[in-house]
């Protein structure tokens, strides 16, 4: 309606909340070289202080012994396992297996018995079996964070939220290539199907007392690629 407030008119439709579950893991959705690079296609500006946030976020999570779980998107030379999805984003060709730019941060690196989850679509979880491992592990909730907003980070958080992990989305440590689709799509997720948290209290999420075992059979130095 014109003249109406943007975040009112919302609120007449789109005021539901989701809460915490007892056993949280962190999900970092494709944080490698090539958002991270000035001369890569996908660099975006703001993807240096995103990985800062999520490196702490990192730490907070292997601290407090939280399961965590990397992503990052392989091809086969020319994009033989790609689909439409490659055929319409030619840019996907900087993953190919064994660039440069596929590869993890220093600060952000996987280490032995977390996961690494190798995807060709934006979703962490299509095609890739991760919802059945997190389940089985008895995950209920995503802490996510990661590269593009609008892309990867969305898809994953709305996948998320259908499998029934409640997605609560670290502002800070996402980027994106512009901030209006940064900001556009952390407003329509905290809307619909996420909660858009701050860094502190993405922190405290990860840093509540168990309620709960979270390190089922599923999550214990577990890969899928």
């Amino acid at each position: 309606m014109a003249g109406e407030d943007l975040a009112d008119n919302y609120a007449q439709a789109f005021a539901g909340r989701l809460e915490p579950g007892e056993a949280p893991a962190l999900l970092l959705v494709d944080m490698v070289e090539a958002y991270i690079q000035p001369n890569s296609p996908l660099y975006c500006e703001t993807a240096a202080a995103a990985v800062e946030s999520a490196a702490q976020l990192l730490e907070a999570a292997r601290n407090a012994g939280r399961p965590v779980i990397f992503t990052n998107v392989a091809y086969e030379p020319g994009g033989a396992d790609g689909g439409l999805f490659y055929k319409k984003v030619p840019v996907l060709r900087l993953f190919e297996r064994g660039s440069p730019l596929g590869a993890f941060p220093p600060a952000l690196t996987p280490r032995e018995g977390e996961w690494l989850v190798t995807k060709q679509y934006p979703s962490a979880f299509f095609a890739t079996g991760l919802a059945e491992r997190l389940h089985e592990a008895d995950i209920d909730t995503l802490v996510i964070t990661g590269f593009s907003t609008s892309g990867c980070v969305r898809a994953s958080a709305l996948d998320a939220l259908q499998y029934g992990f409640a997605p609560f989305v670290a502002r800070d440590a996402c980027a994106d290539r512009h901030a209006e689709p940064h900001e556009a799509n952390l407003f329509d997720l905290q809307a619909k199907y996420a909660e858009v948290v701050g860094f502190e209290d993405a922190r405290d999420l990860i840093n509540r007392p168990f309620q709960r075992s979270a390190t089922g059979s599923g999550m214990k130095n577990a890969r899928t690629q």
